[in-house]
């Protein structure tokens, strides 16, 4: 027996605002019946588990544990630029001279995520 993954959790203080900007990173609506004030909202991804926004009364204070990567359809640093422009801020930037590494960024939120090398970064470095 196995277990499936449903979804990925994210505990937050405004679960709209934070669903809002995770469906501009993502592409994918929200739910049109959606609003603010909402204490949980789920926004579905077009493939893998959902993000389920949770608010909660307790700020985040440490790292995350767990931690979301997006591997963009774009290049790594235009996407990396187009988060920035969303709201999102820089935490460590761990991309290498020769074009490796990734991005370590956080929502508004403070919660962090990575962007990685896309598909193209990766065929690129191996040719």
């Amino acid at each position: 027996m196995v277990s499936v993954l449903q979804n990925v959790a994210i505990d937050c203080a405004d679960a709209y605002a934070l669903a809002q900007f995770w469906s501009k990173v993502t592409g994918r609506p929200m739910h049109p019946e959606d609003k603010p004030g909402d204490p949980e909202i789920q926004l579905p991804l077009a493939e893998g588990p959902a993000l389920y926004f949770n608010q909660v009364p307790e700020p985040k204070t440490i790292k995350n544990r767990v931690h979301v990567c997006l591997r963009p359809e774009t290049s790594r640093d235009q996407e990396v630029e187009r988060l920035l422009g969303l709201g999102a801020t820089l935490v460590a930037d761990r991309r290498n001279p020769d074009g490796s590494g990734w991005a370590v960024l956080a929502d508004p939120e403070g919660n962090e995520f990575c962007v990685l090398r896309s598909e193209s970064d990766r065929a690129a470095m191996s040719s």
